[in-house]
């Protein structure tokens, strides 16, 4: 999930942390410096990875 503000990151980070979630990367994905240069706009964009996980039926 891309998030363009701390808050936005603050709530998919929360999200992730939580079932049915788990999260593949520690540290959020960011534009490297060439892209920041060629796209200043990238600048704020966080990218976050999560596997959702199967749901377990209880009988």
């Amino acid at each position: 999930m891309i998030s363009f503000h701390s808050l936005e990151d603050r709530i998919v980070k929360r999200r992730f942390h939580a079932p049915p979630y788990r999260q593949t990367t520690k540290k959020p994905l960011q534009a490297s410096a060439a892209e920041q240069e060629r796209n200043p706009r990238a600048r704020s964009a966080k990218l976050r990875v999560a596997i959702v996980l199967p749901q377990t039926e209880e009988a």
